[in-house]
């Protein structure tokens, strides 16, 4: 199993054909004071598996991370790869929609996304803080 694609973004979607859509890709958030609530955002992933996975059901894990290695939130389940072509490779498009997500400082944060409890990919945040300049 493969995370081939792991983005945060303002918006995304899959169509009826299994295309993924993806609106807004982003790594930093510039915020003007701190604590501040953030309110939306969605990890957007892409896995790829091998056909002998189909069927088998994998362990994913979620977690946000801060630069201090605490754990702001894990969102934890199950999911199972459905059967594909003798020969090909098995893709599942996934978004994780974050609502409300507080940040009490600024810093580096990162989701990990652990499948079977194994660190299969990290997407990198940054929380700054800007001051608007003065204006006369």
């Amino acid at each position: 199993m493969r995370v081939t694609l792991a983005v945060l973004a303002d918006y995304a979607n899959i169509t009826r054909e299994g295309k993924l859509n993806i609106l807004g890709i982003f790594d930093v958030i510039h915020v003007q004071n701190f604590p501040v609530t953030h309110p939306q955002m969605q990890l957007v992933m892409r896995f790829e598996a091998d056909n002998v996975e189909a069927g088998k059901t994998k362990k994913l894990e979620i977690q946000l991370m801060d630069e201090d290695g605490k754990r702001l939130f894990v969102l934890g389940g199950e999911f199972t790869l459905g059967p594909g072509q003798p020969g090909e490779v098995i893709g599942s498009n996934q978004i994780l929609t974050i609502n409300m997500m507080k940040f009490e400082k600024p810093g580096n944060y990162e989701f990990k996304i652990l499948i079977n409890d194994e660190l299969k990919a990290e997407v990198p945040l940054k929380v700054v803080e800007y001051h608007s300049p003065l204006k006369n």
